[in-house]
């Protein structure tokens, strides 16, 4: 393996490091994506159960908020009847769509980075490519016909290992980014219905 990077010459190293980052970019957002960090399955239901009788006080909104994403939406909004008890309608849903935003842009974090190495890996590749090729055609000796058709060969197959990197760069970057996309519209689905749902309820409370 060293050796074939030996011989694809240094513009594969570049590639060598948008491997690096995407994987660790990867290896992130399995991490942080899930689904007990950002939508507890039962969390819906366990807040909806502890507001039946009153709104809760600042110290179980603010333990709802650290449990995960979706909490942090929810707490939002208590906290917003918390800190004025006759809200409007639309001023709840406010301070929970305020959140909601600030919660996507979270989940969404790094997801550009892995689009951007899914498009540039191919490009760098060829780039590679091209270089490998100007540098063997310019190594042939001026006035000649052609040199030794078995090292021409070698030295263009060397020069495709640059493409071939990048292609092997770009297909998992861009299935990981299409995964992660479908993931982070799943969640930010489940927070918007949950929010709409906890703030219905919390109007028909004060009803």
């Amino acid at each position: 393996m060293f050796s074939i990077i030996q011989a694809a010459g240094w513009p594969i190293w570049p590639l060598i490091a948008c491997s690096v980052l995407a994987l660790a970019l990867v290896i992130e957002r399995f991490i942080s994506l899930k689904t007990t960090k950002i939508a507890p399955a039962k969390l819906l239901e366990e807040v909806i159960a502890v507001t039946r009788q009153n709104v809760p006080g600042p110290d179980v909104v603010s333990q709802l908020e650290k449990n995960s994403a979706l909490g942090e939406v929810l707490a939002s909004g208590l906290r917003a009847l918390n800190s004025n008890p006759r809200c409007s309608e639309e001023e709840l849903h406010a301070s929970m769509e305020a959140t909601g935003r600030r919660v996507a842009h979270r989940l969404e974090r790094y997801l550009n980075a892995l689009a951007t190495i899914a498009s540039a890996a191919p490009l760098m590749g060829l780039f590679g490519t091209v270089v490998g090729m100007i540098e063997i055609f310019g190594s042939q000796p001026a006035g000649t016909t052609g040199g030794n058709p078995a090292e021409l060969a070698h030295g263009i197959s060397v020069a495709l290992y640059n493409t071939a990197f990048g292609l092997i760069v770009a297909i998992p970057s861009l299935i990981f980014w299409r995964y992660f996309r479908g993931r982070v519209d799943e969640y930010l689905l489940t927070l918007e219905l949950s929010a709409e749902h906890l703030a219905r309820h919390l109007n028909h409370l004060r009803k």
